[in-house]
């Protein structure tokens, strides 16, 4: 028997097909990055996580590929006061808003709380090492597709 989360995805995905995302106009342009959206039993309470297996350079995404943005993170206040409860996770988003989030923090990154202090460091000081370095990544992404 599936579960409501199951459930839940299945009536999100329908009629939806994600064959892929695009990034015109960013660094990450031309790039066929893939992840892995792994969701909990009790989605949509809690939220699903997101790992990059394509090499990514980005203050928010860890070094084992783990997405790092405010609405992936359980709901609730931050034990650390940085995002505030209505940032973070609630049962409304879907998979398309995350989807959309995910774009969005491509595009522009957040310095501000990294997960990658290394890459934030260079998007704020060595902006032209940090493109090589995402250039890169595109490369090998467009090789492994």
């Amino acid at each position: 028997m599936a579960s409501q989360a199951s459930l839940l995805l299945q009536k999100q995905l329908k009629g939806k097909p994600l064959e892929s995302l695009s990034l015109p106009k960013s660094i990450f342009e031309g790039g066929f990055f893939n992840a892995i959206m792994t969701f909990p039993q009790n989605y949509p309470n809690s939220p699903p996580t997101v790992r990059f297996t394509s090499d990514m350079w980005h203050p928010n995404v860890y070094s084992d590929g783990r997405v790092c943005i405010s609405i992936l993170h359980p709901p609730g206040d931050d034990p650390s006061g940085y995002e505030l409860a209505s940032e973070r996770w609630t049962p409304v988003h879907t998979v398309e808003s995350i989807m959309l989030s995910i774009i969005s923090m491509l595009s522009g990154p957040n310095d501000e709380s990294p997960a990658n202090v290394e890459a934030a460091k260079e998007w704020r000081d060595k902006r032209d090492e940090f493109k090589k370095k995402v250039s890169r990544c595109v490369r090998k992404s467009q090789e492994m597709f």
